[in-house]
């Protein structure tokens, strides 16, 4: 997998995780564990795509 494939992967999770979030906060009786859960997953992706980003330069 090149690196282009593997940031662009990493951004289609973090859109999929950014979808979940809002999902999951719009329901009537949000989980806050399971949001918390999503934010810390998508926290790692962005760290991942930045550390990618920078070895692209």
């Amino acid at each position: 997998m090149s690196l282009q494939d593997r940031i662009e992967s990493l951004r289609v999770k973090h859109a999929a995780l950014d979808t979940a979030i809002v999902t999951e906060t719009q329901r009537p009786l949000p989980d806050n564990t399971a949001i918390a859960d999503l934010k810390r997953q998508k926290l790692r992706i962005k760290e991942e795509l930045a550390r990618a980003g920078s070895s692209t330069h």
